[in-house]
């Protein structure tokens, strides 16, 4: 996607240990118009009529959710990372490593907000290493729900999440593949 593609060439970041820091217009301060430009790509590419919710992960993952979750016309549900008072009921559970936080995270989901009757779409703002992707796929898995598919925005392609993905045979679609990120420069898939 050229629209995104730009945006991160433009006022992206690259950090030590191969931070891409785009938090100006994706996950901190959020670019709703863009937003709305990655939620209708993702419809393009996963035209399935059946897909009944879309799920992703707290926090960063939840404003692309939400509008994507507007243009399928479906609910939004987001795995915590921390278990409240108020989830009632049984819960799915993945422990996943988390890349930005370098710790082991576990990632609930009431039992009450997904089913075997669901198709899901997930989606979310990056992909690095593949823990929070695997660890929603395993939450759809123990669902008994059906995975129409995994949407990203920005996969870090110099990274094997994406990879890993694909050999287990998960239709996953990225919009902006970064190949190689240095301060000076950043080089997407399709430019090699």
């Amino acid at each position: 996607m050229r629209l995104l593609q730009e945006r991160i060439r433009k006022e992206g970041k690259v950090l030590p240990g191969n931070i891409i820091k785009i938090d100006g217009f994706l996950n901190h301060q959020v670019d709703i118009s863009l937003m709305r430009e990655i939620a209708r790509e993702f419809r393009r590419l996963f035209p399935q009529e059946d897909i009944t919710k879309i799920l992703t992960v707290e926090a960063s993952g939840i404003a692309l959710g939400a509008i994507t979750a507007l243009e399928f016309n479906v609910p939004l549900v987001f795995a915590k990372k921390a278990k409240s008072d108020n989830i009632e009921g049984g819960l799915f559970k993945s422990d996943i490593y988390s890349y930005t936080y370098k710790k082991k995270v576990t990632l609930l989901l009431s039992k009450q907000w997904l089913c075997e009757n669901d198709n899901v779409l997930i989606v979310d703002d990056f992909l690095a290493n593949g823990e929070a992707l695997r660890g929603l796929i395993e939450i759809v898995t123990q669902s008994g729900a059906s995975l129409a598919g995994v949407g990203v925005a920005v996969e870090k392609g110099f990274q094997q999440g994406g990879a890993k993905l694909r050999e287990q045979g998960v239709n996953l679609k990225s919009l902006a593949i970064v190949e190689e990120a240095t301060p000076e420069h950043i080089r997407f898939r399709d430019e090699e």
